[in-house]
């Protein structure tokens, strides 16, 4: 089993930034992906950011210049630097390990919400 705690949301102003992080726990592969979804208000869920452990980081157009994923595979923590936040950014985001298989792993999510 895999367990994932986000830290970090918040509310914050249009423009500004704010600075997500997960760590995973227990069963880990040394192969995996790790990544950010977020869910806005009556939206579906939605890739943000993902880095796969030895491949190429993807993200959302939505996104793209803003925002920059990383990770330490040391620790097992993903992070999400969020920079020129805009209101359309408000959802909960989601952490989430994709172990081989594929096993799926969520985070409990965090809120992020951006005034205007």
């Amino acid at each position: 089993q895999v367990q994932l705690v986000e830290s970090g949301g918040g509310l914050v102003q249009t423009g500004g930034s704010l600075r997500l992080s997960c760590a995973a726990s227990g069963s880990i592969f040394r192969i995996n992906d790790m990544g950010w979804y977020r869910r806005a208000p009556g939206k579906q869920r939605e890739l943000v950011a993902s880095m796969p452990s030895g491949g190429r980081t993807v993200y959302a157009d939505s996104v793209k210049g803003r925002f920059t994923i990383s990770r330490d595979n040391s620790k097992n923590t993903v992070d999400l630097q969020m920079n020129s936040l805009k209101p359309e950014d408000t959802a909960i985001y989601y952490c989430q390990l994709v172990n081989p298989g594929p096993k799926y792993y969520w985070g409990q999510g965090t809120q992020v919400t951006v005034s205007s």
